[in-house]
């Protein structure tokens, strides 16, 4: 069946969104990221979709996988959501920058259907 939507969607899901994210942000700066409003939000729903998508994971999955920081990300998820106009956009640059191409790489290594 074709509509099966389990771990490995998810997973899929979740690296698709961080590969438009890194692919969208490699050779910028902290300085060009403030001044482009629609490349913020398009992170922010990015990292939005990629919690949503992680919250589908199963526990056996995510427990599996502890060493991917599952719960910061659906912190950080929280954190857009609920105090929008409070966002620390150095932190937001720095997750772009280093936890999402680490991220990508270690879900690279476990699921290898990309």
């Amino acid at each position: 069946m074709d509509n099966i939507k389990d771990d490995d969607y998810f997973i899929e899901r979740i690296k698709t969104d961080l590969k438009f994210v890194i692919d969208n942000t490699n050779d910028i700066s902290y300085e060009e990221m403030l001044e482009n409003p629609f490349l913020i939000d398009s992170i922010m729903f990015r990292i939005i979709q990629i919690s949503e998508s992680i919250s589908k994971l199963s526990n056996g999955f995510t427990s599996n996988n502890s060493f991917i920081p599952w719960s910061s990300i659906k912190g950080m998820r929280n954190k857009i959501v609920h105090d929008y106009g409070m966002i620390n956009t150095h932190i937001v640059y720095k997750t772009v920058k280093e936890s999402m191409p680490e991220m990508y790489k270690q879900l690279q290594k476990i699921n290898k259907t990309a």
